[in-house]
């Protein structure tokens, strides 16, 4: 019988398998860190290089400049870009292997898309705009609990 040669090889499987499930809510994760930071960008650049039409139902800048973009002085998009910061974190291969991090993972997730919903709704029938970015950021969040559960199934079943 032939001895493994590669370094992959002497991976346990167990290990391999992490990497390759989890690794769906990771690029889920970091894909909402890429349009959060462009949505952070835009909105201390003032949004003057929005790739989003600024007139009619689809409006990015009245969307990033209503009053609802911010919590107290924190801007909306600061907050995404951390919450997929954490949420890159949480769904790293070393830390889909800490079993007591499954609650916080999916709680993290579930929180995302509760917010999400929120500012779908204010953005429909309070600023009567919507920001494609900001759906975006909405749809990764949906994306990201889908992924966070199937992979806490097929990691954890007993979770």
């Amino acid at each position: 019988m032939a001895e493994p040669t590669a370094a992959a090889d002497r991976t346990p499987p167990a290990t391999r398998a992490t990497r390759r499930i989890g690794l769906g809510s990771l690029l889920v994760a970091v894909a909402g860190v890429a349009v959060s930071a462009y949505l952070t960008v835009e909105h201390f650049t003032a949004g003057t290089t929005f790739a989003c039409p600024d007139t009619g139902a689809i409006n990015c800048q009245k969307v990033t400049t209503s009053a609802w973009s911010h919590v107290g002085p924190v801007p909306v998009a600061v907050l995404g870009l951390v919450f997929f910061a954490v949420m890159s974190a949480l769904c790293s291969a070393p830390a889909w292997r800490v079993r007591c991090l499954v609650p916080v993972r999916v709680a993290g997730a579930v929180v995302g898309v509760l917010t999400a919903v929120g500012l779908t709704w204010i953005e429909l029938f309070r600023v009567d705009a919507i920001c494609l970015w900001c759906t975006a950021v909405h749809i990764c969040t949906l994306a990201l609990l889908a992924t966070v559960l199937w992979t806490t199934t097929t990691l954890h079943p007993s979770a």
